[in-house]
């Protein structure tokens, strides 16, 4: 028998948030998907390409590897930065050497949109433009209505 060489996932339009990623095929739980991918720049580099507080819409295509490191998927980056943010996800990212995988954290039938929770950081207050910005819309029934962390 051989082994399954169909790409885990496919990227097209989203109900969640214009394009996302959606299984290919069944995803057993714990399987590693993909790896994000993206430039890797400093903290003070993504600041200043992208600065959220003037944006209509932030930057979400930024990755936190270490406090000194950050992906920026939008450049370089893999099919890994159209997972959507849900706040019930299928899927969770680990750190693992200074690169960053997505894994099923249950077994994903195909079709399904992949997520992972996104627990953006905020240095600011989060007032009700800001909650705005960064609105989730998952549907989830525990939706907390941010892809902020929690505080």
């Amino acid at each position: 028998m051989g082994t399954n060489h169909t790409p885990f996932l496919e990227v097209r339009a989203s109900n969640v948030h214009g394009t996302g990623a959606f299984a290919a095929r069944r995803i057993r739980k714990g399987t590693r998907i993909i790896e994000y991918l993206g430039e890797r720049i400093s903290a003070e580099e993504a600041d200043r390409r992208y600065d959220d507080d003037a944006m209509e819409f932030p930057h979400v295509w930024l990755f936190s590897v270490d406090e000194n490191t950050i992906l920026d998927g939008d450049v370089g980056g893999s099919d890994a930065k159209y997972l959507n943010h849900c706040c019930e996800p299928n899927c969770e990212t680990e750190v693992d050497g200074g690169r960053v995988f997505i894994y099923a954290l249950r077994t994903i039938q195909a079709g399904e949109e992949l997520t992972y929770d996104y627990h953006l950081d905020y240095d600011g207050e989060y007032t009700p433009e800001v909650l705005r910005k960064f609105a989730c819309h998952c549907s989830a029934a525990t939706c907390r209505g941010t892809m902020l962390a929690p505080r």
